[in-house]
């Protein structure tokens, strides 16, 4: 289980020890999770389409993640709203984690919040498309998962090489330059698309 134990780099959401613990998540028990996932949704969808139409669909879900991913960040999460009941949710969601963006446990989005969120995706695109909406679903996931992963490794890993160090930088723009810019994580291009990509160091 994650610890509990008092840390500089975490804000405390929950005086209940068991619905803090719910809004945590190691890296370990992050790539278990999605190890067993993944698969697990590939082999819902198995024999739905051929492998050709499985193919696309899949990079077809990848693709839509990530501009799901864009829009998330830059209207739910960044939601400017008077409503108290709101701004506790939004700061619940995405604020705390720019109040402490080092806190380990929770650069990856834990189980209690991407669970819900991704069977309410499945049941809508199963709903849309029928068995073929799983192969959707899968590249909608795996995006996910990259996403994650990228965004936990431009907090917690050095990233080093070229495209890495980009990704990272885009990214440390976003938290210590200025949170209306720099929305996309995995993919940065959304960002030049829809005129939102930080230029300058200087606010």
């Amino acid at each position: 289980m994650p610890s509990l134990e008092p840390s500089p780099q975490r804000i405390r959401l929950f005086k209940s020890e068991t619905l803090e613990r719910f809004t945590l998540i190691s890296p370990r028990a992050f790539a278990v999770a999605w190890a067993v996932l993944l698969p697990a949704i590939a082999w819902a969808g198995w024999g739905a389409v051929s492998p050709l139409t499985g193919l696309f669909l899949v990079s077809a879900g990848l693709l839509v993640w990530t501009l799901f991913e864009y829009v998330m960040h830059r209207y739910l999460f960044h939601w400017e709203t008077k409503v108290p009941v709101l701004r506790a949710f939004v700061f619940l969601m995405h604020g705390n984690h720019h109040d402490a963006p080092n806190d380990p446990l929770r650069s990856l989005m834990p189980l209690s919040a991407s669970l819900p969120i991704a069977a309410i995706v499945w049941g809508i695109l199963a709903v849309l498309f029928g068995m073929p909406g799983t192969w959707l679903f899968l590249g909608f996931m795996i995006g996910y998962v990259i996403y994650d992963v990228v965004h936990y490794a431009a907090h917690q890993w050095p990233m080093q090489s070229k495209l890495a160090q980009a990704i990272k930088r885009h990214h440390m723009r976003h938290h210590y330059i200025d949170e209306g810019g720099n929305f996309s994580i995995s993919a940065i291009f959304w960002d030049r698309v829809f005129g939102s990509k930080i230029h300058s160091l200087k606010r």
